[in-house]
């Protein structure tokens, strides 16, 4: 498969709201080990199901790069994200408060990880865990997710 390069600009949240789908970035972060590829998980807070670094779009920034500050944010990873985005997957989000649950739109990227630091804003409140991409699927609770991983592989795109 063939991307179309194109250049993210970044983003200008104009009257945001709740109604409807909400568009979060996600970064499928991945490195290889013994020759061998493997991507990261984090656990919720709350719930405590696996899933990949995600969060709301950012202000004044691009998708993969609000995508590569939840990897920094949420496990610790640094690196750069592609700005090819390689699948979507949705879920329902429950928020604490009495709010009704906001049906989610998650857009991946892929992040090369060139640094996993032992410190990192979320460290206490999440489990971070590397796995093969065949693992990680069926650890993960999403099946649109869970299909991205299980096929995922770097080595065969141009990222």
């Amino acid at each position: 498969m063939n991307a179309i390069p194109t250049k993210q600009r970044p983003l200008r949240l104009l009257g945001a709201t709740k109604m409807g789908v909400r568009t979060q970035f996600g970064a499928l972060c991945w490195r290889i080990r013994k020759d061998k590829v493997e991507v990261l998980l984090v656990q919720t807070r709350r719930s405590k199901r696996w899933i990949v670094p995600k969060g709301w779009p950012m202000e004044g920034q691009t998708p993969a790069k609000a995508a590569s500050t939840e990897a920094f944010e949420e496990a610790g990873v640094v690196g750069k994200a592609s700005s090819i985005c390689i699948g979507l997957y949705s879920y329902t989000k429950y928020p604490r408060t009495s709010e009704d649950p906001l049906p989610c739109m998650v857009a991946l990227f892929p992040l090369k990880a060139e640094k996993v630091l032992q410190e990192y804003p979320e460290k206490g409140q999440r489990k971070r865990k590397w796995a093969s991409p065949r693992k990680a699927a069926q650890l993960a609770d999403e099946p649109e997710l869970a299909q991205i991983l299980r096929h995922f592989d770097p080595r065969l795109m141009r990222l």
